[in-house]
């Protein structure tokens, strides 16, 4: 954990200053398109694309040269938990653990994660809003952040993370030690879930995270199960809603699923259990749907974990070619916890995908796409621009990569080898300009 600490600190004395930039011949791929341009120029000042054209002048501006590479919005994962996957279940559960040593731990991963091309995420519950506000004010490197802040769990649901010694606090009075570090909130009835929802909107989250079924990471709830009534959803919803944002939820099964729809909510995430029918009110309503391509097992996975994902691993294949096949609105995350030796796969994960998507399809899920589901945070968006696109007035998220990755998607799986430039709001993280 010393070391840590000493990266996290390292790393305030290494953010860049924003400067112009000026691309010079690269092939943009502009998050939609299935090919790439033609040879042009992209010239950023401040933290927008101010011109995309051949042959742009702009004296005294720091060039690129690209050589023909691909220029490319920076990647988005719209499902990480940045302190949950930069700590094992050990070291979380460990007495020892004080949220600055859990800050410096995620603040350390936010940094990787940055130099692995993800200049955006949306975190989807635990403690992270003082990380937050460390990258955004320079003090850490890492992408920007949409918060949820600590996930909303009834007793017995999947965000409560109590040991057996630890008693309700409803009826003995102690909060637990997971929600004293800001994990979650335990609440059950309609006024604790107001009120849980509203502390973390109070807090700066940009859309609410809540627990509707059985996880597979947590210890009391099988993955059948649903959680939260109906009044108790729509009660987190509600509150959302009033602050003009959203609640995203998890969930795995038809019942849980369509509780949730017709509680108001706008996101779900996961969803392996699905029926096809299921996915059709989805796609009917409006409803985003935030996937993830999980892992049967790791060796780092308790055999009790293995076995509760079970089902979901075997419909998750469905799922996903059904939502493609039924025009689901899509979304691609990849829900690493408790695991940090998964975290440099985050990239690899993409390729994944190649069983249902074309390489143009997976680019265009991981930026454009996903970028769609950040603005559903609407006004509570932390960062208020056009992302997930190359095109003009657009928001400085860019990645060069040495190649065409619509043709070679395996690019994508190595970062340190293939992405020559990594530039967020403007700023060059990884690369320089000839000066």
């Amino acid at each position: 954990m010393r070391t840590q600490l000493l990266i996290a600190t390292a790393l305030v004395l290494a953010t860049p200053a924003q400067a112009d930039t000026l691309f010079r011949n690269v092939r943009v791929f502009d998050g939609q398109s299935p090919t790439l341009s033609a040879p042009t120029d992209v010239l950023v000042r401040g933290n927008q694309i101010a011109a995309i054209g051949a042959k742009l002048s702009a004296p005294g501006v720091p060039v690129v040269e690209g050589r023909g590479r691909t220029l490319m919005p920076g990647l988005i994962d719209v499902h990480v938990h940045l302190t949950f996957s930069a700590l094992t279940m050990p070291q979380l559960m460990s007495p020892d653990l004080t949220p600055a040593k859990a800050e410096a731990a995620a603040a350390a991963e936010a940094n990787a994660m940055l130099l692995r091309g993800f200049t955006a995420v949306r975190d989807v519950g635990g403690p992270i809003f003082s990380l937050k506000a460390g990258i955004d004010a320079g003090k850490y490197q890492g992408p920007r952040v949409w918060p949820s802040g600590a996930t909303i769990s009834q007793t017995a649901g999947h965000g409560d993370f109590r040991t057996p010694a630890e008693r309700s606090r409803r009826y003995f009075g102690k909060a637990s030690r997971a929600e004293e570090l800001g994990a979650t909130f335990i609440a059950d009835g309609r006024d604790d879930v107001l009120a849980a929802t509203r502390e973390n909107l109070r807090f700066g989250a940009s859309q609410i995270k809540l627990m509707a079924g059985g996880g597979t990471s947590s210890e009391y709830d099988p993955v059948d199960v649903t959680q939260y009534t109906l009044d108790e959803m729509k009660a987190a919803v509600e509150a959302a809603d009033d602050w003009n944002t959203y609640v995203t939820l998890h969930a795995y099964t038809d019942k849980a699923v369509r509780r949730a729809i017709e509680a108001g909510v706008k996101c779900v995430e996961h969803g392996q259990m699905m029926s096809e029918e299921t996915l059709k009110l989805i796609r009917d309503k409006g409803v985003w749907l935030s996937l993830q391509v999980l892992r049967a097992s790791t060796p780092d996975m308790t055999p009790q974990r293995a076995e509760k994902r079970k089902g979901v691993i075997e419909g998750q294949p469905r799922v996903w070619e059904n939502a493609k096949k039924l025009g689901v609105k899509l979304a691609w995350g990849t829900d690493f916890l408790f695991e940090p030796a998964l975290n440099p796969t985050q990239n690899a994960n993409l390729l994944e995908l190649r069983q249902w998507f074309t390489p143009a399809e997976i680019l265009k899920l991981a930026t454009h796409d996903n970028a769609q589901l950040l603005a559903l945070s609407g006004p509570r968006s932390p960062y208020q621009g056009k992302l997930g696109v190359v095109e003009q007035g657009a928001l400085a998220d860019l990645i060069l990569v040495n190649g065409d990755p619509i043709a070679n998607l395996n690019l994508i799986a190595d970062p340190d080898r293939n992405f020559a430039v990594i530039m967020k709001d403007g700023k060059i993280y990884k690369g320089a300009p000839a000066q």
